[in-house]
């Protein structure tokens, strides 16, 4: 029977607004040294990027590593959302003009590769 706490940790909203806050925060100290209102540009653009690749990644998670049978289902949902997350982020912040590009995702993409390692995991051990 899931817990309150299992129900907060799979609802999808809660991961949006964590992504968006934490990586926006990040966004804006790693442009800080431009002036404003560039590192709040790149900030509420990287808040809604993350928020926005939460969700795509936490469902793109959950239907391949339902659907990937054996070792597969273990390294291909992680590889796909590092793939997507850095294609995005790299192009988005590029046209939109942030100054600090690569300080601006690394933290974003250390922790799509975390995030989408952990929870694909985390389905997967209660799949079984």
């Amino acid at each position: 029977m899931p817990t309150a706490t299992t129900a907060k940790a799979r609802n999808s909203a809660v991961h949006m607004t964590v992504a968006f806050i934490a990586m926006g925060s990040w966004a804006t100290f790693a442009n800080l040294a431009h002036a404003m209102p560039r590192p709040l540009i790149a900030g509420v653009l990287q808040g809604i990027l993350s928020a926005l690749i939460t969700l795509f990644l936490k469902r793109m998670i959950e239907a391949l590593s339902a659907r990937l049978p054996g070792s597969a289902g273990y390294w291909v949902p992680p590889v796909v959302a590092v793939a997507v997350s850095l294609s995005l982020l790299s192009s988005i912040h590029w046209i939109a003009g942030t100054p600090e590009i690569l300080r601006t995702i690394v933290v974003p993409l250390s922790v799509t590769a975390i995030y989408a390692t952990s929870y694909n995991l985390a389905l997967r051990r209660m799949a079984t």
